[in-house]
């Protein structure tokens, strides 16, 4: 279903005229490089992936919205800002020109607002190719000045972890519960998740977690929107130029260590029938959500072994080509929540997390991304992530989460949630 505005919906007020520059870069330095330290935590903005992707910082624009209608509200907002834009671009690819960056919340009625940002400098990389653009309120277009590289980040200091909203035990009995529900065939899946609080004695510097995931979770696209950070190894959706992709993550097993021992593991997960079972139930739901948007579509009948440093997961790569003008954000809004981060039956399922979880997700486990002016763009899933509290930059909270089903056992589930907390957790380590 699409969610770009109705026709008859009234248009945004008419927003400030941006004026944006873009040239290309001569620059061989990493782009998390570039994101200066004496900036605000949420002033930093990073979708990364192999050293290609885009960076930001400053704040030229910002948009917030609440509820059922975010994404509606949102594709509204950037639409209006697109269109009363001028723009100057001297590279014309996707993620070049008007940039916003975005994070949503999981849940319509979370506390947590829906985020749009518009970097007043971004440096890109794609194809072996960067550039740099400038977003500016002033209608005269500036020189541009080469970005410098940035002092290196100091790595967190003493770090305590203490337990969230949803312990480790209530993690259990909320496992347990979800299980009898599943028994009485309320649903098919629930995907429960669980916090962990983080404390450092100073201020944490974002651009440290990020370095550190990027090196070790190369796999997975490194982001920063409005506080929250993180490294996710799911695409919700990619808009390219007429193609679209998504990666459907479900079904988890933790790796030993061992190369011969993990080999095995991997074999032992591409037959595991509950795993399959929970992969194709999250399969199906992207599928049938992007069906209406394409003209054909690839879906491979059997999944693969995604290997991360410290999980393996059953992957399927969907790939499908556009049949209409629906931009990046309005296919994630569609996606979004698939049954890889909320269940089958959805609706059913996202009740239920609410029944059982006992917290505000907050942005965990929403859409975060990019998108430009045309609609071209890429949205993940808040996986693998902390977010700042907006108030104490020396604390961030971690989130974990995993798919229920039938034969789950909750202290199984509550080992898969630690390894899924790891990559922030060692992001936190300043060895």
């Amino acid at each position: 279903m699409s969610t770009l505005p109705a026709p008859e919906a009234p248009s945004p007020a008419a927003g400030p005229t941006v004026v944006v520059r873009t040239v290309p870069l001569e620059a061989a330095d990493p782009l998390l490089a570039y994101l200066p330290a004496d900036l605000p935590h949420d002033e930093l903005l990073s979708w990364v992936r192999r050293g290609e992707g885009l960076v930001g910082w400053g704040s030229a624009l910002t948009f917030e919205a609440h509820g059922e209608d975010r994404f509606r509200e949102a594709e509204a907002w950037w639409r209006e800002v697109s269109r009363h834009a001028v723009v100057r671009d001297e590279v014309g690819r996707p993620g070049t020109g008007l940039v916003c960056f975005g994070s949503f919340p999981f849940a319509s009625d979370s506390a947590e607002a829906a985020r749009l940002v518009v970097p007043s400098t971004i440096v890109g990389r794609r194809d072996g190719q960067t550039w740099l653009t400038t977003v500016s309120l002033d209608p005269q277009l500036t020189l541009l000045e080469k970005p410098s590289v940035a002092s290196d980040p100091e790595p967190p200091r003493d770090v305590a972890f203490a337990d969230g909203q949803v312990s480790p035990a209530d993690y259990a009995h909320a496992v347990a519960d979800a299980v009898q529900r599943i028994g009485a065939g309320e649903v098919d899946k629930v995907v429960l998740a669980r916090d962990l609080v983080a404390t450092a004695s100073g201020p944490i510097d974002p651009r440290w977690l990020l370095r550190r995931l990027a090196e070790r979770y190369e796999n997975t696209w490194v982001f920063s929107v409005a506080g929250l950070v993180g490294a996710t190894p799911e695409l919700l959706v990619r808009r390219d130029q007429g193609l679209i992709t998504s990666r459907v993550l479900a079904g988890t097993i933790r790796r030993t260590g061992d190369d011969a021992k993990d080999l095995a593991l991997a074999a032992s997960l591409a037959r595991s029938s509950k795993d399959l079972e929970e992969h194709e139930y999250a399969v199906r739901s992207v599928a049938e959500a992007l069906a209406p948007h394409c003209s054909s579509m690839n879906v491979p009948e059997a999944p693969f072994v995604l290997h991360l440093p410290n999980v393996m997961h059953l992957a399927t790569d969907v790939a499908a080509v556009s049949a209409d003008e629906a931009s990046a954000l309005t296919l994630a809004a569609s996606l979004h929540p698939s049954a890889a981060v909320g269940g089958t039956p959805t609706a059913r399922a996202v009740e239920l997390i609410g029944e059982l979880e006992h917290m505000d997700r907050g942005r965990y486990a929403g859409p975060v991304g990019w998108m430009d002016a045309s609609g071209d763009g890429a949205w993940g899933i808040a996986l693998r992530s902390g977010a700042f509290d907006a108030g104490n930059p020396s604390q961030i909270t971690l989130y974990a989460g995993c798919g229920i089903v039938a034969g789950s056992d909750p202290e199984s589930e509550v080992a898969e949630s630690n390894a899924k907390l790891i990559p922030m957790r060692d992001a936190l380590a300043s060895d």
